[in-house]
């Protein structure tokens, strides 16, 4: 089972006089990895490099190291702390003495490992996406049930009848789910499933 992290880390080490400092944090998309790595690089270090899982998706950069020296070996990181949707991104200041490309691929994967394995980890729950349709008068009582299967409302649309719901629910809970509303709502209301 994957895990993320529960908030931002960051891990500092200096290594051959060149100062490293690791900053990870979890991430749901690529434009919230972007905006991490925008928002931490430091223009003043000699590589701001990085790498980002999200499910299927990723993404690696050396920033001017040597290739694959840098953000590979980071995403490496990720997957060997058996993580996603995390970005890391390592800051280097050069301290004069080259690493070569093992060294660097070593301080780089090194670093990233390190800070992740620092970090607050949370087991990924796999969610499927669900609707229903909400009347006026149930909305409180099914709203206030919602904790209880770590279900979570993320689009709410209003209409004439109530409110359509669109759930994302917890896998193993969506069918005690399913049963709660449909008992809740004597009959009327039913969650239907999005996705697997």
């Amino acid at each position: 089972m994957p895990f993320t992290l529960s908030g931002p880390c960051e891990h500092r080490e200096e290594i051959r006089k060149s100062r490293f400092i690791a900053l990870a944090a979890p991430i749901a998309s690529e434009a919230e990895a972007r905006a991490f790595i925008a928002a931490h690089s430091d223009p003043s270090a000699s590589h701001n490099c990085w790498a980002w899982k999200c499910g299927a998706q990723y993404r690696f950069s050396d920033d001017g190291e040597p290739g694959g020296t840098a953000g590979r070996p980071m995403l490496t990181a990720i997957e060997g702390q058996d993580c996603d949707q995390v970005v890391v991104l390592v800051i280097r200041w050069f301290g004069g003495i080259q690493l070569g490309t093992g060294g660097l691929a070593r301080a780089y994967g090194g670093c990233a490992a390190r800070c992740l394995q620092q970090g607050e980890r949370i087991e990924q729950i796999p969610r499927v996406q669900a609707t229903c349709q909400v009347p006026f008068a149930e909305q409180a009582l099914l709203r206030a049930r919602l904790a209880e299967f770590q279900a979570q409302i993320e689009q709410e649309q209003f209409n004439a009848q109530g409110a359509r719901w669109q759930l994302s629910v917890p896998a193993a809970q969506f069918e005690a789910l399913a049963r709660r509303f449909t008992d809740l709502g004597r009959g009327q209301i039913h969650l239907q499933r999005l996705t697997d």
